[in-house]
């Protein structure tokens, strides 16, 4: 069994690795830290995690053979540099080491990189896309979640040179995104049956997908990206627009889309525009291309679980993959309906 440790594990994200760390039977949660719980047993804080009688701790303990960070952007890369000068493998689900430029991610986070140097030896944590780099990491960084969506969305099309340089995405997700810190505006009165754009003068997230695209194609792609807020806890629903550089079947679109993804165990390219609600609890993501005829677009819709692909999955997949595992244990299980 291999020891892990949760850095920050009463947040959502943290939480809901704990959650699937109890699911794996090749991992053992042996420590957590948790900034106001400290103390505390962790089902007195969750009780749905009733099969621990872990104590929340100001430290990750000694025995720790892997660490998971959940902590904000600066204070994960400060926390956890000390785990990854010691050798032991982290992966970071904070923003701190997705951005390759240290000046973009010092402009958009707005915050001095507290380890730029690891920056260099950090993998992006895109199963998809970087699995044998990830495979001889000790750092990955985990991709943020509307960034999942949009990347996964448009790299076919990208890659196969299907579409013009400029790649709109809308995307609607629920207020479990932003944490369990207390705002006014995630307020029940004011979440309930209302739904509100935010970031449009610009969202930390836009750079990253714009990173990774760019990476795909020797033209510069540029991306609009606009975030949604509606009312329900869990799930992204992105839908991506972008104008065709030539005429192509919608079959083919689909073949190109299938014959992209055929390996991969947690993509489904489906046939009809998917729900948020169909991949509530699971790692899976559900992908539906088509084309607007009248405009020559291409769009593609993505439906994802915000906590589980856009977050924890995503973790518990790396860390199978930093470590030799079955890609799919412990995250192999089907999404809650309804």
């Amino acid at each position: 069994m291999l020891n892990v440790g949760i850095i920050n594990i009463t947040g959502y994200a943290g939480a809901e690795l704990a959650r699937l760390v109890y699911s794996h039977p090749e991992i053992n949660l042996v420590s957590a830290t948790g900034r106001s719980k400290a103390g505390l047993f962790l089902d007195e804080v969750f009780p749905h995690l009733e099969k621990s009688n872990m104590k929340i701790q100001e430290e990750i303990s000694d025995d720790v053979e892997f660490v998971f960070s959940a902590l904000p952007h600066a204070a994960s890369a400060e926390k956890l540099s000390q785990y990854v000068d010691n050798g032991i493998p982290v992966i970071d689900i904070s923003a701190d080491f997705r951005l390759n430029n240290l000046k973009t991610y010092e402009k958009w986070y707005e915050v001095k990189h507290p380890r730029p140097d690891l920056m260099d030896i950090s993998k992006y944590g895109l199963p998809e896309a970087y699995r044998d780099d990830i495979k001889k990491a000790k750092l990955v960084a985990n991709p943020g979640c509307f960034p999942t969506g949009a990347i996964l969305s448009m790299s076919p099309a990208i890659s196969n040179d299907l579409v013009e340089n400029l790649v709109i995405n809308d995307s609607k997700t629920g207020v479990s995104g932003a944490g369990r810190t207390a705002k006014e505006s995630f307020g029940f009165s004011e979440l309930n049956d209302n739904c509100t754009a935010y970031g449009t003068k610009g969202h930390r997230h836009q750079p990253e997908i714009e990173q990774e695209l760019n990476l795909l194609t020797d033209n510069k792609i540029k991306v609009l990206f606009t975030p949604h807020l509606v009312s329900m806890t869990r799930g992204i629903l992105g839908t991506n627009y972008s104008i065709l550089k030539r005429q192509i079947n919608e079959n083919d679109v689909i073949d190109l889309y299938k014959e992209f993804y055929k390996n991969e165990p947690f993509i489904k390219i489906v046939s009809a525009p998917p729900a948020t609600k169909q991949t509530w609890g699971s790692n899976f993501v559900y992908i539906y291309p088509y084309i607007n005829k009248e405009t020559n677009t291409l769009v593609v819709i993505s439906a994802l679980d915000n906590l589980v692909k856009g977050s924890a999955g995503a973790a518990i997949q790396n860390m199978n993959i930093m470590q030799g595992f079955e890609e799919t244990l412990g995250i192999d299980q089907l999404p809650i309906y309804p």
